[in-house]
């Protein structure tokens, strides 16, 4: 298989930094992805996990979630910027909780300023639980902002609920793209105007890929050649069966890497 694949910090909301680092180790995923909680994050914490990661050979694909909220500009989102490249991490998940499309571009603008230069991307992800709904809405806002380091990341569950299709993703700027998210679900998404169903359906409902009835194929081939992609199979389901974290970041790379392998072989 030529695509690699990271552990989305998702899969164990109940995981630690250091046990994030170790189940993804466990799982010989190819890289990391790292969930930053602004109360508990230090300066220390960043020197543990970076010293974690170079002990354990393991690279980050990305850090989340910088949260774009409403009202004045959070300098968190500046310093997720920061804790990002000292991790060495190429991305940086970033979401809009801001109803206000040009305040959440000027504060995207002010996070793609602050990565120039440091090796991460901002990626905007879309989804109905946001207020980017839509990959439309999400390009619209990255077309607007200045920088190389901005981006625009695409997540199959919220690409499928949302309308998306496999042109919508062909037709974005190649460069925007520093990796995806994976999953499949149940075709039959919630309804669309009761959020509580769809914030459900997003971190406890996903399953194993080609285990549901997401369109993941025309997603994957949308994609650009050998771009890393997070698997971000967030599951009750898969929580309960594993309750051990290393087990459960094995069994997702197990089925992760066999969807994507048979899918290359038949391409």
């Amino acid at each position: 298989m030529t695509r690699p694949i990271s552990m989305a910090a998702g899969i164990m909301p109940e995981a630690s930094p250091a046990q994030l680092i170790e189940a993804a180790v466990s799982g010989r995923f190819d890289f990391g992805g790292m969930w930053v909680e602004k109360e508990q994050w230090t300066a220390a914490t960043t020197r543990a996990v970076k010293a974690q990661l170079g002990d354990a050979g393991l690279a980050l694909l990305d850090v989340e979630v910088a949260w774009i909220m409403p009202g004045p500009p959070d300098p968190w989102l500046l310093e997720l910027v920061d804790i990002a490249a000292e991790l060495g991490a190429p991305n940086l998940l970033c979401v809009s909780s801001d109803p206000d499309p040009a305040a959440t571009t000027a504060k995207l603008q002010a996070m793609v300023d602050r990565a120039a230069g440091t090796g991460v991307r901002v990626n905007l992800e879309f989804g109905l639980f946001t207020q980017v709904k839509t990959i439309g809405a999400a390009a619209t806002i990255v077309g607007r902002i200045e920088g190389a380091a901005r981006g625009l990341l695409c997540d199959t569950l919220h690409w499928a609920r949302s309308g998306g299709t496999a042109e919508a993703i062909r037709a974005l700027p190649r460069e925007w793209l520093g990796y995806a998210q994976l999953c499949d679900a149940p075709a039959a998404g919630p309804d669309q105007s009761d959020m509580d169903a769809i914030i459900d359906d997003a971190i406890n409902r996903r399953v194993a890929m080609g285990q549901g009835g997401l369109p993941i194929a025309a997603m994957v081939d949308a994609l650009p050649t050998g771009l890393p992609v997070a698997i971000e199979e967030r599951s009750a389901t898969l929580r309960d069966a594993f309750p051990d974290l290393n087990g459960r970041a094995r069994e997702v790379a197990r089925t992760s890497r066999a969807w994507l392998d048979a899918h290359e072989a038949a391409a």
